[in-house]
């Protein structure tokens, strides 16, 4: 193919594509005879060549990237479709599901209309939208994506020929976030309300009479976006009280928009007109996003706030009395069903479309009672936990609540307090109908709980704040059933639990999964709810109700279930668990994060959202009572030996040297900013720090970067060592256990996203040894300089020994996994050839780089240590640089009389090093950020 027959068009990307799938096929073939050989470098050196000869330019490549992109965008969509399951257009699950709650007209064993409230009404399960840096697509293909999966598959193939980009929106902000959860959370909405209406078409059925007494709230939804301060500090009080103004006035729009055009309803309709009024006047005042308001712009917020609360209808109660007495008045059952499930949105939501939920760190809670507790050193030190503990009790036997006001709060210094305090002013100026959520992420001590009841005490809303600790770190899994206790034994939280009715506990998939794997933190989860079940029993609290909140995501990387929803609902909730929490009599509410763009396609239109809805509530009605014992259970030596063993293999991978050169080197520049949250630090001497363990990283970059190397590490590596203990019980619990096959089927998932060649041909791009290869081969002029200068540059580096014994560490597992366990999935040609393409685009960025002549350091930086930014892929970064060094256009000075005769100018033009380099280099890179955007929908979510 020459230069006028590149593929420009679909048709000759297509038939590249083609070629370029059937090429990365045969060269994997031909591996098993040349096991010296790796098919991906070997398929992206012919990538190579052929820019090199002007065959395959960065337009051609591009095109050629956005039919395998396109391809897997509508795969995706169909994933997506079966993932939920078909039935979303259909309101059939939700009538089968409150009909068989309800039982038949006539059946001697239906049970009564206050059995029926207990089972149906009660909430069972909350969708939680929260808002991590997940953000990994642009709005309108995460749209287009949804859309596919709802239409025919036709009619989806059609839409695939679309030209996409795979990037992510540019600069998003907290409130693009916030918008998109809100676009979601009013799918949601419609869906459970489809659900409620089931519930209360059964119960007139069985009990026209009294049918209308019914609130059904068995799904809820919350929010912590606009909320969550773990990590981050760009989030103001007056952004999170903006973002709750404005989700009462998403409660408020949408209950105008359901309330039936009738004479009973006028009383309703002039309340919630009043209201949103009255909030449309405050969020007025509100200080815009992304800004540090003055002191002036606050108070004046803060007036309205006051000023206007009343109007604004600050708590539902008003609100509920008020749809009672219009479902009374109305004249018959269809405007009353309507106004009964706007009333179940306000029960279960009060005057909010979703409920808050707050987070922040354990450590923000320890410093803000260090002028409190008068104790040394830290509170998670053995020897100090003790005093800690002591002195918190005393504390909280002696603290006496204080007023909040908006000036107090302005004035806060310590985050924790000023989260309280913004809490307390939420509960009083906005929506006290509910308990807010509040989220202690790291939790290792009971003195941290202990800490965050004394500042709810401290400001007057512990009836107002349910505290909840977040086990996610490798301690924290170990020492939850410890910590639990310790705040048990406190007199205080025990009383504080009793009126609430309730425990709230979190568990975190992203930390736990990158440092213990994620098979095996599901197991140290399950452990830990089974000891908290027994730690409520120990203390007679059994009559709490136990809220689990799983905060896990999408991604397998993050620890949700990639077969179906079904298996990610039962993979985090286990019938073993589930049983043993029923006989306990402990009721439960399970609790699920959806993060990001990957999380709210779940709910990108009302069908997906219905089905979503619908296997949300069949899996929590499910009847687990009878079923048979899974064989995992009876082999609990073999289970703990398992996945006690992946965790020590994580801990070591973790520990070693070349995992942080895998992911740090050029892992972060594979990345485009995905989210709202501040990028990542700088080094000193400007581009990305240099990584030297995994902790200096995000747990969904750490993740995401994984999934781009093409060896998802945190969701297998150590289930090979742990197979080959015991292959024969392994095989057996493989075969027999459902609770084991399930992990082992997220794991699989992994390994189908997985290739050793993949990663291989990643890291011999990081081995001098490989470019010194390819010198000592080639025979295109200039190239032996350009491939001996990336050798030397790469030899600075001195990454190579430590990948090549981590590269030793993945295969020795991997090996001892097929052995166990026979054939293992394999990733996709597709996919594949993506990997190819891309490392094709990184060698093109190096040996473009060895083409900058050397200069006078500016700045303090030196070529050397510019070329040391490229080949950590800091290209835009360096080019900023370099274009100041080489700069595009001449001397403006030159040819103008300053009255002297002209001095000597330095540097001139450098357009054509510009045009041949740097531009060229920034083409190649924008195809590398492409490329890694298109590779996440094969995979199925970022991070």
């Amino acid at each position: 193919m020459n230069a006028a027959e590149q593929p420009d068009r679909p048709e000759g990307a297509a038939a590249l594509a083609a070629e370029l799938e059937a090429l990365v096929a045969a060269a994997r073939a031909d591996a098993r005879d040349d096991p010296f050989g790796n098919p991906v470098l070997f398929v992206a050196l012919w990538l190579t060549r052929r820019m090199d000869r002007g065959e395959l330019d960065e337009a051609a490549a591009l095109a050629l990237l956005q039919h395998l992109g396109r391809a897997a965008v509508v795969d995706r969509a169909g994933r997506l479709r079966a993932y939920v399951g078909p039935d979303g257009d259909t309101d059939a699950p939700f009538t089968a599901l409150a009909q068989q709650l309800a039982g038949r007209l006539g059946d001697e064993n239906a049970p009564g209309f206050e059995t029926f409230v207990a089972q149906a009404g009660r909430n069972r399960f909350a969708a939680v939208f929260t808002a991590h840096p997940t953000f990994g697509m642009r709005r309108d293909l995460a749209h287009a994506i949804a859309d596919m999966a709802t239409m025919s598959e036709g009619r989806a193939a059609r839409l695939g020929t679309e030209a996409l980009s795979f990037r992510p929106d540019p600069g998003i902000t907290l409130q693009d976030e916030f918008a998109q959860a809100r676009f979601a959370v009013r799918h949601a909405r419609d869906a459970i309300d489809r659900l409620n209406a089931a519930l209360l078409a059964a119960a007139r059925e069985r009990w026209p009479e009294r049918w209308t007494e019914f609130a059904p709230q068995p799904v809820t939804l919350a929010s912590w976006v606009g909320c969550d301060t773990d990590g981050r500090t760009d989030i103001g009080w007056w952004d999170t009280l903006r973002y709750r103004l404005e989700s009462k006035r998403g409660q408020f729009t949408r209950m105008l928009e359901k309330l039936p055009d009738i004479a009973a309803t006028a009383e309703v309709r002039g309340m919630v007109d009043s209201a949103l009024a009255a909030v449309e006047r405050q969020l007025a005042k509100a200080p815009a996003p992304g800004r540090q308001p003055d002191l002036a712009e606050l108070r004046d917020f803060a007036l309205v706030l006051v000023g206007e609360r009343d109007a604004a209808i600050h708590e539902a109660s008003s609100l509920i009395a008020a749809l009672d007495r219009a479902v009374a008045a109305a004249p018959d059952d269809e405007p009353r069903l309507t106004l009964c499930l706007i009333k179940a949105g306000c029960v279960a939501h009060g005057a909010s479309i979703a409920l808050p939920h707050f987070r922040l760190n354990a450590s923000q809670l320890h410093n803000a009672l260090r002028g409190v507790i008068r104790v040394e050193s830290e509170p998670t030190e053995p020897a100090q936990r003790r005093a800690f503990l002591a002195a918190i009790n005393g504390a909280l036997a002696a603290v006496e609540p204080v007023a909040v006001d908006f000036g107090a709060l302005a004035a806060e210094r310590a985050s924790a307090a000023r989260m309280m305090m913004t809490i307390a002013q939420i509960v009083k100026h906005v929506d006290g109908s509910r308990p807010v959520r509040f989220l202690v992420a790291e939790t290792e001590t009971g003195y941290t709980l202990l800490s965050a009841l004394w500042l709810a005490q401290r400001f007057g809303i512990a009836d107002k704040v349910e505290i909840s600790p977040l086990f996610e770190t490798s301690d924290a899994l170990e020492q939850g059933p410890r910590i639990i206790d310790e705040a048990l034994r406190s007199p205080h939280w025990r009383d504080y639990l009793k009126r609430h009715g309730r425990l709230c506990i979190q568990f975190g998939y992203s930390d736990s999964g990158r440092y213990i794997g994620q098979i095996a933190s599901t197991f140290w989860v399950e452990r830990l709810r089974a000891r908290i079940g027994d730690l409520l029993v120990r203390y007679g609290l059994t009559d709490l109700e136990l809220v689990i909140f799983d905060t896990h995501g999408e991604s397998v990387g993050r620890g949700a279930h990639p077969a179906s929803l079904a298996d990610r609902l039962a993979y985090l909730d286990p019938r073993w668990s589930r049983r043993m929490f029923a006989r306990a009599g402990i009721r439960t509410v399970r609790e699920t994060s959806f993060q990001g763009t990957d999380g709210y396609l779940l709910f990108g239109t009302g069908p997906l959202a219905a089905a979503t809805i619908a296997r949300i509530a069949e899996h929590s009605f499910a009847d687990v009572a009878g079923d048979e014992a899974d064989p995992i259970y009876d082999e609990p030596d073999f289970a703990t030996e398992f996945f006690q063993t992946v965790r020590q293999e994580m801990n070591a991978l973790v520990d070693d040297p070349g995992y942080a050169a895998l992911i740090g080197t050029f892992g972060p520049s594979l990345l485009d900013k995905t989210g709202s949250r501040p990028a990542a630090r700088q080094s000193d001497a400007g581009g990305p720090a240099r990584i030297r363990h995994p902790r200096e990283l995000r747990a969904i970059p750490n993740n995401a970067i994984l999934q781009q190397l093409g060896w998802l590490a945190n969701s297998l590596h150590g289930i090979g060592h742990a197979a080959s203990r015991s292959p024969d019980l392994f095989r057996a619990m493989r075969k027999g256990s459902d609770r084991f096959s399930r992990a082992l089927g997220l794991a699989e998932h992994a390994m189908g996203a997985s290739d050793l060649d993949v990663l291989r041909a990643y890291l011999d791009t990081l081995d001098p040894g490989s470019w010194f290869d390819r010198a000592r081969r080639t025979a295109r002029a200039g190239r032996r300089d350009e491939l001996i200068g990336v050798a030397v540059a790469l030899e600075r580096l001195d990454h190579a020994p430590a990948l090549r014994r981590l590269f030793g560490r993945f295969a020795t597992d991997w090996l001892k996994l097929r052995t166990a366990a026979g054939d293992t999935p394999t990733m996709p040609t597709r996919l594949a050839a993506m990997h190819a393409l891309r490392l094709a685009a990184i060698h093109r960025i190096w040996l473009l780089a060895m083409h900058i002549p050397d200069f006078r350091p500016q700045g303090g930086v030196t070529r050397e240590a510019l070329i040391e930014r490229l080949l950590r892929l800091d290209v835009p970064g360096s080019l900023e640089v370099l274009a100041d060094v080489f700069p595009q256009k001449a001397d403006p000075t030159v040819g103008l009389d300053f009255g002297e005769p002209p001095g000597p100018r330095e540097g001139g033009t450098y357009e054509a090093l510009h045009r041949e380099v740097f531009a060229p280099m920034r083409r190649a890179f924008e195809l590398v950020r492409e490329i890694s955007g298109a590779i996440q929908h094969d995979i199925g979510a970022f991070g």
